[in-house]
């Protein structure tokens, strides 16, 4: 089965338009950032690791769309109208927009705070759990690889696109019923709740 997107939403707390040398305008900031949990999501919260975005950076055809429409292309690392780099915060995005008119309205709308939410298309490459432990604590997904597909600043963000790995999780859920190293699996209450976000959103398991 093809490996599906997945995507992500983080707030643009510090996005920003900037001018270069030659007064044009470019948008900077943080699309993800490391170590950073996320809200919870069917039972378990997710973050993400340095390092994750490293090796797509150095070989992967990455896009910044607006809407994640590919009508609407902001800019494109392989042209080096996107730049992306992982720092000491997390994954780093400096687009170079075209000169067009849905361009320069989405800087506006930018600069008066009426866009301020970016979502981040990628397919796991490697991840990992931590399980709760006598029923406490919180059930951790770390991302430690992903290919990246796309950044995109957005009106709405879309609803966490996590099929494939819902379905992940409830088979770890599954496979940690039957060990015997003193851990216990999520608590019955979370396979309850990720069964019925799975009804909710029309999820079904191939």
């Amino acid at each position: 089965m093809e490996a599906e997107i997945e995507r992500r939403n983080i707030e643009l707390i510090e996005f920003r338009l900037v001018e270069d040398e030659n007064k044009k305008p470019k948008i900077e900031g943080h699309a993800a950032v490391f170590n950073k949990l996320s809200e919870p999501m069917w039972g378990f919260r997710e973050k993400i690791s340095p390092g994750a975005f490293k090796n797509s950076i150095a070989s992967d055809d990455v896009r910044a769309l607006f809407n994640h429409d590919p009508n609407y292309v902001l800019g494109r690392n392989k042209a080096k109208t996107l730049t992306l780099e992982e720092d000491e915060k997390g994954l780093f995005i400096k687009i170079d927009p075209p000169d067009a008119q849905w361009a320069r309205d989405l800087q506006e709308s930018i600069r008066r705070g009426d866009i301020s939410q970016m979502s981040f298309g990628f397919v796991t490459i490697k991840d990992s759990w931590e399980y709760k432990k006598e029923g406490k604590g919180e059930t951790i997904r770390t991302l430690e690889e992903v290919k990246l597909y796309d950044v995109s600043p957005v009106t709405y963000p879309a609803y966490p696109s996590t099929t494939v790995k819902v379905r992940d999780y409830l088979s770890a859920m599954k496979e940690a019923e039957g060990k015997t190293d003193g851990l216990r699996p999520p608590e019955k209450v979370d396979k309850e709740r990720l069964e019925l976000y799975k009804r909710k959103i029309d999820i079904a398991e191939k």
